[in-house]
């Protein structure tokens, strides 16, 4: 990147880009598709986050060698850390152990948790959390939620415990609301990374690459759960609206201009100066070129989903691109972004025409 403080912000604006995205498919699939296929999204991208990163994170953090409960309620404490997310730890004993998510949630930011049902917030507990004892070999483990902050508690919070019994499927995940709630937590003896040493761009790097996790769970998905045409339809409606509502926050944190409506070449060179560190920041290949009064971004290959399979990846990526669409149209409506996508054997090739209209 081009100096540490933009490279910095644009780190941050991946983060940012995608935990909207994510927020705002849910809220989409809420409203227009309704409640059970929301909820079954959700139980669905976080099984399979579950089942790709559960038993590697727990060897890569170094912890698999705790008792279950206390394994299982440490890996979310940290792995949600290592993504910005605020989370608290309590060990009671090698069978119980606590994890709390404090205001504000990160996946239902800001006025979005108004609109997120009960069922739906419980299908990523239901997706993950429930399986854990599965996916470790222990047929007694579960998880007791004791509140969720959708309904008005005051944070996501429950505890895993080992029952020493095989147990059923429906006691995987439990709630039991106003039976128990997490002791108080001291926040300055909560265990600690490395990572709390870090320098600012390698943590915004690491919450990058959380977020960035999301977008590659969300496409597969979407499309095994919607059809690939149907969640085209859907996450390209939502990704534009966070294009043009994510924007300025995110442009104005890496100094360069929002909302001009000049339609000439320097706003088509400022707008592709944005996308560019938004998609260097993601990892991808990218350069820069000007001619014929336009300018055009190229992008080699698609990192984001690299080793992905996807039942339709061009209209994966159409969906996509409605991110940078609907960012370029809240930079300066009166300029116009061609795209330009082809996949073939030897990898993607991608560019956009940035010009005025």
């Amino acid at each position: 990147m081009a100096d540490s403080a933009t490279g910095t912000a644009a780190y941050r604006a991946v983060g940012t880009l995608y935990n909207a995205l994510m927020t705002a498919l849910i809220l989409g699939l809420v409203t227009r598709r309704g409640e059970d296929t929301a909820r079954e999204y959700v139980f669905r991208h976080f099984r399979r986050q579950h089942l790709e990163k559960f038993l590697p994170g727990l060897q890569k953090l170094g912890i698999a060698g705790e008792p279950d409960a206390p394994a299982c309620a440490l890996y979310h404490y940290h792995s949600n850390a290592l993504g910005g997310v605020k989370t608290g730890y309590l060990r009671e004993s090698d069978r119980k152990a606590w994890v709390r998510y404090p205001p504000p949630r990160w996946i239902w930011r800001g006025t979005a948790i108004a609109a997120v049902p009960h069922a739906v917030s419980a299908a990523m507990l239901h997706g993950w959390h429930g399986h854990n004892g599965v996916s470790l070999g222990n047929p007694g483990l579960g998880f007791v939620c004791t509140g969720m902050t959708v309904d008005g508690m005051p944070g996501l919070e429950g505890y895993y415990f080992d029952y020493g019994r095989p147990i059923k499927e429906d006691e995987r995940v439990r709630f039991a609301y106003g039976q128990e709630e997490m002791p108080r937590v001291d926040w300055a003896a909560q265990p600690k990374l490395e990572t709390a040493s870090w320098p600012e761009e390698r943590r915004q790097r690491t919450f990058r690459a959380y977020a960035l996790e999301y977008l590659r769970t969300m496409l597969p998905t979407l499309q095994e759960l919607l059809g690939a045409d149907d969640a085209q339809k859907e996450l390209g409606r939502v990704a534009r609206l966070v294009g043009l509502q994510f924007h300025e926050e995110t442009a104005r944190d890496m100094g360069l201009p929002t909302d001009v409506e000049r339609g000439d070449l320097e706003s088509a060179r400022e707008f592709a100066r944005w996308l560019s560190a938004v998609l260097t920041a993601e990892g991808e290949q990218v350069e820069t070129s000007e001619s014929d009064g336009a300018v055009t971004v190229r992008q080699s290959g698609w990192r984001a989903v690299r080793d992905l399979v996807l039942g339709d990846p061009l209209k994966a990526f159409d969906a996509w691109n409605e991110l940078w669409l609907g960012a370029a149209a809240a930079h300066d409506r009166f300029l116009k972004v061609q795209t330009d996508r082809a996949l073939d054997e030897r990898g993607w090739s991608i560019a956009w025409r940035i010009a005025p209209r």
